[in-house]
């Protein structure tokens, strides 16, 4: 509780903390937003492919122009004012950087820029959570190895979601669920960025006005997203992803304590310790009275009478046994709170969460019947969607993970809602990400990963 007292220190001696974002889009430029008021941290450079859409993006949110004019790196780091440039990898590598933030929200890139982050001593943020689907158990050993910190990031729901399961255990609580809250219906893991935008409530010409992207919005809305996020949380927690993927049960805040918990006691749940996440509408497609859409959750449950009495007592909102009970954060604030994890990593050496095994995976899903010849388009595409699947079932399976499942070619015909495997594509085993993903397999093997499920905790 004294990161604020940390950066204030850290201003008061002028070395304030030196980040390199890379990634000027929304995450980004929120992010940034926030951080010109944030004593004791100086934003040394921004990579983006285009680093004239950076300087849009700093003057939309109300930077001066002098403050991001830094002619180079050292001009950036003498004056405390920012250099903006288009390489990533000569900025990572620069003195004066401390923590560096992907923002790129690109797999392969995430994984590039991780590596060379933890190469050059830097602590990372990854909000590129695409990046930590794929290979996050992987890139926090690497990082653990150096000595650097790999983080999520915090003001994303997976990294509150895993305050929350903190919180409770270092509160001797037990932990039966923790999630988020989504908008879903079965019917949405047919939705393409054709059809994206009428599920929404919007017209095409609408999203374009609002420069909206339609395949990103897709896969907030088809279950790749929830299913990435939670494989972040799953690997982080140590809690379980459901045996064959996500419910996304309908559910009131109010009921959290009664629908989350193990099928045994009255909910969904196969057992207690699972991710799980709660849709904000019915079934019919009506609206859930009081739902968790933007916010994030754990159960828990009382270890004893005691206790239980105690959840009475306080006024907690239990199930019909009074032994279950829950909290949340209806809201999530993306960007604007990601500087609690860059001060996290660079004041107390703290991620603010982080796999510590490979317990989820995504796979790739057919979301129609597919032809041979066919290139698949990935996240929020057209072709498939990411299912959340525990890791051993992903390697019994050869499953194809769906950070891989982009500008790749089917060599055989699918039907709608089967698991891709490795062997029904054309890729190139020569790419970076490639080669990290079957390093992280050997590394978590088949062996580990059910050893990992089973002593989950």
């Amino acid at each position: 509780m004294n990161l604020y007292h940390l950066l204030k220190q850290r201003a008061e001696e002028n070395r304030p903390v030196g980040v390199a974002l890379i990634g000027a889009g929304k995450f980004g430029a929120m992010f940034l937003a926030q951080a010109r008021r944030t004593p004791g941290m100086h934003i040394v450079g921004i990579a983006d492919l285009s680093p004239a859409r950076a300087r849009e993006s700093l003057s939309r949110i109300g930077w001066p122009p002098e403050q991001y004019a830094a002619a180079d790196i050292d001009a950036a780091r003498r004056t405390g004012t920012t250099f903006i440039t288009d390489d990533a990898a000569a900025l990572v590598a620069s003195d004066g950087v401390d923590v560096v933030i992907d923002a790129t929200g690109n797999p392969a890139a995430g994984i590039r820029h991780a590596l060379l982050a933890i190469e050059n001593g830097r602590h990372i943020v990854m909000v590129n959570v695409e990046a930590d689907a794929l290979v996050g158990p992987y890139l926090a050993a690497q990082a653990r190895a150096a000595g650097v910190v790999y983080s999520l990031a915090y003001g994303d729901q997976p990294a509150l979601i895993c305050e929350m399961v903190d919180w409770a255990r270092a509160s001797g609580l037990e932990v039966v669920a923790a999630g988020k809250g989504t908008k879903y219906l079965p019917i949405y893991h047919d939705s393409t960025p054709d059809t994206v935008w009428g599920h929404y409530g919007l017209t095409p010409e609408q999203a374009v006005t609002g420069g909206m992207n339609p395949q990103m919005f897709n896969s907030f809305l088809d279950g790749t997203k929830s299913a990435i996020e939670m494989s972040a949380v799953t690997n982080a927690t140590g809690l379980l992803p459901p045996s064959d993927g996500l419910l996304f049960p309908p559910c009131d805040v109010d009921d959290l304590p009664s629908i989350l918990r193990p099928r045994s006691a009255g909910g969904v749940l196969e057992d207690g310790g699972r991710v799980e996440v709660i849709s904000s509408l019915e079934r019919d497609g009506g609206d859930i009275t009081r739902d968790l859409r933007w916010g994030v959750y754990t159960v828990f449950v009382a270890g004893d009478e005691y206790v239980q009495r105690c959840f009475a007592e306080y006024g907690l909102v239990t199930d019909d046994s009074g032994r279950y009970s829950s909290m949340y954060k209806p809201f999530h604030l993306i960007g604007l709170e990601l500087g609690i994890s860059v001060a996290s990593a660079a004041l107390r050496t703290e991620p603010t969460g982080q796999p510590y095994a490979w317990r989820g995976d995504v796979v790739a899903t057919a979301k129609r019947d597919l032809k041979a010849g066919e290139m698949l388009d990935g996240e929020g595409g057209f072709t498939v969607w990411g299912k959340l699947v525990p890791a051993s079932v992903s390697l019994d399976a050869a499953a194809l993970p769906l950070g891989l499942a982009h500008g790749c070619k089917l060599k055989r015909a699918l039907a709608k809602g089967a698991t891709l495997s490795w062997d029904d594509v054309d890729i190139d085993a020569g790419m970076e990400s490639v080669k990290v993903r079957r390093a992280m397999e050997a590394q978590f093997g088949p062996a580990e990963a059910r050893a990992a499920n089973a002593a989950a905790g």
